[in-house]
């Protein structure tokens, strides 16, 4: 194994624990709050932060990691979550509603912190391995590594998800988040004995205009990334498991499937490659491709909308269904080449800046799909939320037509553009 290949491989299993616990937080605080009867917007909100937090988390990490190192700030990453854990885990049952919220905002704020410093530095390492597989010989597998990393890491969520589950049912809410925090420190002391400590180690911008001007494909991109991901929030968050609730179902019944479609979702952004012709210069085939899924993309959400809207005596419940499995298959392509073109569009000499720029507009999106969710579910239903989520997909599809799909155009892509 080379040591290209070494390193992904250990960063790929970081990222993997890494998210095995972020997903188990997520099913926790759910679970616990609801069944102290919180509302489902209360519980939106409990993650607002969180989503926030990841905005200058990416903007800034990616800045750190090409000044400090990625290793670095993996390290950082992962022990910001510990602390958030534990900071978590002294929430007290005496507390008033008000007190007890507003300390979870607090705590979720600095897991989201973790999480998007580990992300920024995990993703920039890819692109470092790559280079690194590429100067020994390696073949050359940018693609495949990227869509293998972003799918294994969302089916890990998913199985966080039925982790969360288990450690409250067994362990308690405290228990669970100090069972979790031990997994991680294990994690942890595996990246700080195996990886590199100057790895990614670049020149780093020297101020804030440097830091935010990037060449227009990163931008363009970056627009797209706040379109789909809030696209996906803005009816998924909130809206899916309130109205199967209301639908009949019981609340395992909807953490269950919630589960299982991340898990799916993550195998097919695996398999991503499988479904995009490659061309030599990595972008002519891959940049018509992201065109062509944005399109589709945006037509489930209306078409679900429609049918819902017809009254044509289908079960409600089961056209969500299969309407969110459909999009999620198309929103798992997308999004993965997404992830590979941000790598592909980045400069050699400061990727994790743009890597981190583009995952702040990632949590950007995010944040804005999770607070329409509720905002958009109390409005109007979920027929709203399923109209802002075309609306969006629609701007997505505006963005991804003006990429550049010529590699040679970025020959000089180092430089920045305002």
């Amino acid at each position: 194994m080379t040591e290209g290949s070494r390193n992904y491989a250990i960063v790929t299993a970081a990222y993997w624990g890494f998210t095995l616990t972020d997903g188990a937080l997520r099913m926790l605080v759910l679970l616990h709050f609801f069944r102290l009867g919180y509302s489902p917007f209360t519980l939106a909100f409990m993650f607002l932060l969180y989503e926030a937090a990841g905005i200058a988390a990416n903007l800034i990490g990616g800045w750190l990691a090409a000044r400090y190192g990625i290793t670095r700030m993996l390290t950082v990453g992962l022990s910001t979550q510990i602390v958030g854990f534990l900071l978590l885990s002294g929430l007290s049952p005496d507390w008033t509603a008000a007190a007890s919220v507003a300390w979870v905002v607090m705590a979720q704020g600095i897991c989201g912190v973790a999480k998007d410093l580990t992300k920024t530095a995990s993703k920039s390492a890819i692109k470092v391995a790559e280079a690194a597989a590429k100067a020994e010989d390696a073949e050359g597998r940018l693609f495949r590594w990227v869509a293998w990393f972003t799918g294994s890491k969302n089916a890990m969520k998913g199985i966080g998800f039925f982790l969360g589950g288990l450690l409250l049912e067994a362990l308690g809410f405290k228990g669970a988040l100090w069972a979790m925090a031990a997994m991680l420190a294990l994690v942890l002391l595996g990246v700080v004995t195996s990886l590199p400590a100057m790895m990614g180690k670049a020149k780093a911008s020297k101020s804030a205009r440097e830091l935010f001007a990037k060449n227009r494909a990163v931008n363009l991109l970056a627009i797209a990334r706040v379109a789909l991901f809030g696209a996906r929030d803005v009816w998924f968050v909130v809206g899916v498991p309130v109205f199967l609730y209301a639908t009949g179902w019981t609340f395992t019944m909807v953490g269950t499937f919630l589960a299982l479609w991340t898990i799916g979702y993550g195998l097919v952004q695996a398999a991503a490659p499988a479904f995009i012709r490659r061309s030599s210069d990595g972008l002519s085939s891959e940049v018509p491709a992201a065109r062509i899924w944005s399109l589709g993309l945006a037509f489930i959400p209306f078409t679900i909308a429609a049918l819902l809207a017809s009254g044509a005596g289908l079960r409600p419940d089961l056209v969500l269904v299969a309407g969110l499995s459909l999009f999620g298959f198309a929103f798992a392509v997308n999004s993965s080449v997404h992830s590979y073109l941000i790598l592909a569009y980045a400069g050699s000499e400061k990727s994790a800046e743009d890597v981190g720029f583009y995952y702040a507009a990632n949590a950007l999106g995010r944040f804005t799909g999770t607070l329409l969710s509720g905002l958009l579910y109390q409005a109007g239903g979920l027929y709203a939320c399923l109209i802002g989520s075309g609306v969006m997909l629609g701007a997505c599809f505006i963005a991804t037509m003006a990429l550049p799909g010529r590699k040679e155009q970025y020959a000089l892509r180092d430089q920045v553009h305002l």
